[in-house]
């Protein structure tokens, strides 16, 4: 059986997950930030090295689709796409869902290359929050040290341009700890640990924001 509210969704995952009991304040914070960033039309950047990478790609896919709610355009979203194509509209109108809007910073293999290629490797993400960045967007990045450098650049390049930033790693939080505005310190020291704690994590806030915009007055 699905939750019924938010508060359901975390508690849900602390008791699957315990150690994650000392992060439900950090969790509720960062979410409370993203909530204010989509609500307003703003959009989350993520980036992160490795694993992390790998994670900022996977919370893009639960964020731009379905996850754990089911979705659906609104009636005039789906006149509109009608209207436009009465032949193809209607099955656009169907099957396409609202999006949280989301881009991984690590999935641009061409322009990363590039950027450490002509630059230098510790401003690939920086490099992007500057052509990507919004004032109230959301920086996310993910390093289970803190300390990442190329993180941190993003992290720093993304608060003088007005983004709010939120940090996911692990339990000494490292510099990402001083930077952002929230840090969610995952309760364990070693990197396989950390993220294995990571992803029940971000799982729990992407369905914690995918009922609030789409489950909650349905």
């Amino acid at each position: 059986m699905y939750p019924n509210n938010v508060t359901q969704i975390l508690n849900r995952t602390i008791e699957r997950h315990p150690l994650l009991d000392i992060s439900k304040k950090s969790i509720i914070q960062a979410f409370d930030l993203l909530n204010a960033c989509f609500v307003n039309n703003n959009k989350l950047l993520i980036c992160g090295n490795g694993g992390s990478s790998s994670d900022s790609d996977h919370i893009v896919g639960e964020l731009m689709k379905s996850f754990f709610y089911d979705r659906a355009l609104s009636d005039e979203d789906k006149l509109k796409l009608v209207e436009t194509s009465p032949e193809i509209g209607r099955y656009l109108s169907e099957n396409l869902q609202p999006a949280l809007r989301s881009i991984s910073l690590s999935a641009h293999n061409a322009l990363n290359t590039a950027i450490a290629n002509d630059i230098d490797p510790n401003l690939i993400f920086a490099q992007q929050v500057i052509g990507y960045g919004d004032r109230d967007d959301i920086l996310l990045g993910i390093s289970t040290s803190g300390n990442s450098e190329n993180v941190i650049n993003a992290m720093i390049t993304a608060k003088s341009m007005g983004l709010k930033t939120i940090g996911l790693t692990g339990k000494n939080g490292g510099r990402l700890n001083e930077i952002c505005d929230v840090t969610i310190c995952a309760n364990a020291d070693e990197t396989p640990d950390i993220q294995e704690l990571h992803l029940p994590i971000y799982h729990t806030i992407c369905a914690m924001l995918e009922f609030e915009f789409f489950k909650k007055n349905s």
